[in-house]
């Protein structure tokens, strides 16, 4: 069964109704997120089920994903229909253990920031407790207690 006409939507309809600008979605285009169809006259237009996308986008976006992520976890969607709610519920899955993992990631920082700005350190009579020896250097480049490591011993 075909796409009707009225199943189809142009460019400045999506971008109204997912509060991007038509710049925006011609660049996620470009970057393989969504892929409308043209029309004989050369225009764009777009599927309804674009606009979740789309959506999905801009929020995925608004929690500091990358476009490039963006697009690994589009990969669980299918392209030759329209997702359904068990599609959406699998790609929900991985979005969330990303978040939980940023969470947990921000409230690490958050509660620890004033004692610490980083293993390098600002408070080098308080880093012999927590990184004597500067220790912590084997264990990579950044502020690695922040990140998640831990002290031996």
């Amino acid at each position: 069964m075909g796409l009707r006409g009225s199943d189809r939507l142009p460019i400045g309809e999506i971008a109204r109704r997912t509060g991007l600008a038509v710049s925006a979605i011609r660049h996620y285009e470009a970057e393989g997120l969504v892929h409308p169809i043209r029309n004989s006259g050369g225009q764009r237009q777009f599927l309804r089920s674009d606009i979740r996308r789309l959506s999905f986008v801009r929020i995925a976006q608004g929690f500091g994903f990358s476009l490039a992520e963006i697009r690994e976890l589009f990969r669980l969607l299918p392209e030759e229909r329209t997702p359904t709610r068990q599609d959406w519920t699998r790609i929900s899955r991985h979005f969330r253990a990303a978040l939980d993992l940023r969470i947990e990631t921000l409230t690490r920082l958050r509660d620890n920031l004033d004692g610490c700005i980083g293993c390098g350190c600002l408070s080098l009579k308080k880093c012999r407790l927590y990184n004597p020896n500067d220790a912590a250097r084997h264990k990579g480049s950044g502020p690695r207690y922040l990140m998640g490591d831990q002290p031996e011993g």
